[in-house]
């Protein structure tokens, strides 16, 4: 015979599957090391700094 399976176990265990799945995504999507974003925050203010400093009056 089949085996049992309660539904509602499967669809919590599914659920928590594809918020894993997710989460997962997001972290490669959006995570980056602290040290990363204060990187390219530095980049973009000396970028703007240079830019500033050739400006003509």
């Amino acid at each position: 015979m089949a085996e049992l399976i309660n539904l509602r176990q499967f669809k919590k265990r599914k659920a928590r599957q594809e918020d894993a799945d997710r989460a997962a995504e997001n972290r490669a999507k959006f995570g980056r090391a602290k040290a990363q974003k204060s990187e390219e925050a530095a980049a973009a203010d000396k970028a703007r700094r240079d830019h500033d400093g050739k400006k003509r009056e």
